[in-house]
Formats: structure tokens, sequence, C-alpha cells
């Protein structure tokens, strides 16, 4: 059995985290498939949105601690093995936002550590009611300073920092308010809205959409000044492209347009 399985349909990728039984640890093996996976989507141009859930009962519950523990005891490497552990793990969060597919979170049960970083990392995130999300590992003495990076980047700084210094969790409606997950569903209705959201984003024209996730995450580190020069470079691109000019004829004509994408 696949660790991370994955189906398609029509232009929406499906990966489903697959140790349920283990709550779909980010062990090594998991994180090094994820990896491959995204690579191998960015190069896929019949794919134009990702959906990524967890099998069994949770999302994702972060990191195998008993993998980071045999690291830490290590002789002479611990340092080392932990610190590629980390780095491998930021380099797949990483290659999420380096897709040109946008790719949304599908989120049930919990998602915890490096599981809430997971879904933070994500374009966006439908989430099941009754979904609670922590980067708790200030509980066990470990403060979630690479969960940190992507939940400090996607929520207000005080409230990433309260969810940082206290391990409390927040439900699925608080992660809404605050900007952690775009929608909250019935959970009998989670795959079917997650699906409905990817195949409306995949239904828009391939190039604007790869154009925009990339401007929007580049524009997002500048200051406004600078954020509005670089926008207006790459508004210019996507004037310049064949389809762009055909969706605008399209629409003056009121007319569905002719896609080559």
């Amino acid at each position: 059995m696949a660790i991370l399985e994955r189906h398609d349909t029509g232009a929406v990728a499906h990966l489903q985290l697959n140790i349920g039984e283990k709550l779909n640890p980010l062990s090594d093996a998991m994180i090094a498939a994820l990896h491959g996976e995204f690579d191998r989507l960015a190069d896929d141009r019949s794919i134009r949105a990702v959906i990524l859930s967890g099998a069994g009962k949770v999302f994702c519950a972060g990191h195998d601690l008993r993998e980071m523990q045999a690291k830490r005891q290590a002789e002479d490497k611990g340092a080392a093995a932990l610190k590629d552990l980390f780095d491998r793990c930021a380099a797949m969060m990483l290659a999420i936002r380096a897709m040109p597919q946008p790719v949304i979170a599908q989120v049930h049960g919990i998602a915890t550590a490096a599981g809430c970083q997971l879904v933070a990392s994500c374009d966006m995130a439908v989430a099941a009611e009754g979904t609670r999300f922590g980067v708790n590992g200030v509980n066990i003495g470990l403060f979630c300073s690479t969960p940190m990076v992507a939940l400090s980047r996607n929520v207000p700084a005080k409230m990433a920092f309260e969810m940082l210094t206290t391990g409390a969790f927040i439900d699925a409606t608080r992660a809404r308010e605050i900007g952690l997950v775009n929608r909250v569903v019935p959970h009998d209705a989670l795959a079917a809205e997650t699906v409905a959201l990817a195949e409306l984003v995949a239904g828009k024209l391939a190039a604007a959409v790869k154009i925009g996730k990339s401007a929007f995450y580049d524009q997002i580190e500048m200051d406004i000044a600078a954020a509005y020069a670089f926008a207006g470079d790459v508004m210019v691109e996507n004037m310049l492209e064949r389809d762009t000019e055909e969706g605008i004829n399209a629409f003056l004509e009121k007319r569905h347009p002719d896609w080559v994408q």
C-alpha cells in the first residue's frame, strides 16, 4: 500500500496521505513522497488544480516523533540529522508555493504542528466542521518554529503567537475567522465542496492562474510601491498571452472563449 496515493479526475489531481492508522505523520518517507509528487505535478500541464487530503480519522498530526527522537539520539549526528529533516520538510512546503497549480487542503479531524504547517502552506483550504488546528509542540517542550513560518504568513501575528505559546487548539470556525482556512462545511460535504472549488479554479485559463499564483507570492513580500510596479509588469505579460486576447474578445462579443490551453 502506497503511503501517498494519487488519482486524477479530469484536470484535478487528488493526493491523499495514506497512513491513517498512524495519523498521517510527515515521516521521512512521506516528505519525500510529497515532494516527488509535487515536482511531477508541476510539470503536468493536464492538471490545473490539486487537492491534498488525509486518510482515516485525521488530516495530519505532524512530524513522526519516534523518527525525530531516533535522529536526536544518533551518536555524533543528532544535530545534523535533525537539521536535514527540517530542511527537507521546508523544501517540500516551498514546492507547493512553486507549483503553477493552486493546491487546496481538504482538512478533517486534526491538523497539528507540521500538519497545521502543511495546511498553511497550501494556497487554499476547506475544513470539515469540528476540525481542530494547533501548533502545540510547546506542550512537549518543542516550540513549533518551522510551522510558525507558514502560520505567521496566514494569520494575524498576535493570533499566531498565542497558538504557538499556549499550544491550544482552535476549531474550524475560528480558523476561518483568522484566515487559516477558506471554508468550513459539514463533514459529509467536505469532499464534494473541495472538488467544487478545485474544479472552479481548474476551469480558468491555466496560463493566467500560473502567472497569477507566482506573482501573488512574489508581491506579498514587497513594499507597496515595488509591488505595484512589479504587478504592472505581470499584467503586461498576461495581456500579451494569446488566450487572454481571446478571453477579452469573447467577453466583449458575449460568447465563450476558445482557449488553446
